[in-house]
């Protein structure tokens, strides 16, 4: 929905930090889930976050990645949409959840306004249970920068969950829990960053995203308005199994896990979240 802005317009790229990204929009490698980058490590990526960020396209690196005429015809759209970003004078709009660890980095590296999205954990392990997204815990393990800066408090458990698969739930509380230990961490050391609670922005997305705009600048015309208005209405599914599909019934969709979810599950998860959920979320939001 903040790509959706034409004042300035606005380049939305699409995660960048995971496994399976194209090396044509950034040829920087992160071999694990949820890579930790830092002042320690961060040379090695710098050059490759800068060039994404002015929309360099990295053809040759893209070419040695082809496997199929689908990946051709991928490097064909996102050339072309780097090219017209450059001419377009375009602001990037680097949107990534798994890069989560590495915000501080890349918000001190290259000067970024930052919006952190925080989420419910009981819709937060509902996401994870209903499509089946298994972590792999040693991809944290693999990296003791992180482990020593961010995860030292989570050390035994993360060993544990590495050592023997444990189940989807379990999974999910523990992941929630390491994503928003980070956030609280943020949230105390960057006073200029927006901290905002996905369930505030589907309540009333045209308020929030207009207070959004302002704050980064961004012109909130009627064609903006009209666009998330769009995606976000009650004629919308509250769920959907495309995942290129945007449009959702807002208000409905914060709120599918309490249906999805077993009351077991629910305590579950209140169970093992509340040392950190109590930070961002009160017993009314259960």
């Amino acid at each position: 929905m903040i790509a959706a802005c034409l004042s300035p317009a606005v380049a939305y790229l699409w995660e960048p930090f995971s496994i399976l990204h194209r090396p044509g929009i950034c040829d920087a490698r992160f071999p694990d889930w949820f890579p930790y980058v830092c002042g320690e490590n961060g040379s090695r990526y710098r050059r490759s976050i800068e060039d994404m960020l002015v929309f360099r396209y990295k053809a040759v690196a893209e070419l040695r990645s082809l496997r199929s005429p689908k990946d051709a015809a991928r490097m064909a759209r996102d050339w072309a949409r780097f090219s017209r970003f450059r001419r377009e004078g375009a602001r990037p709009l680097l949107k990534d959840p798994i890069a989560v660890f590495s915000a501080g980095w890349l918000a001190d590296t290259f000067d970024m306004d930052v919006i952190v999205l925080i989420r419910h954990p009981a819709a937060f392990a509902h996401s994870v249970k209903s499509r089946n997204l298994r972590h792999p815990f040693d991809h944290f393990l693999r990296q003791p920068l992180m482990m020593r800066d961010v995860l030292s408090p989570f050390d035994e458990e993360i060993r544990r969950f590495a050592a023997r698969e444990q189940p989807l739930i379990d999974q999910a509380i523990l992941l929630w829990n390491l994503i928003h230990s980070a956030i609280l961490g943020y949230r105390g050391g960057y006073n200029d960053w927006q901290f905002r609670r996905l369930e505030d922005i589907a309540r009333d997305p045209l308020s929030e995203f207009e207070a959004t705009y302002r704050c980064l600048g961004l012109t909130f015309d009627g064609r903006v308005r009209r666009t998330i208005a769009a995606h976000s209405e009650a004629s919308n599914p509250e769920e959907t199994a495309d995942p290129a599909s945007h449009r959702r019934d807002s208000r409905a969709s914060i709120v599918t896990w309490k249906a999805r979810l077993s009351p077991d599950e629910i305590d579950r998860v209140r169970a093992g979240t509340e040392g950190i959920w109590r930070e961002f979320y009160s017993d009314g939001d259960w």
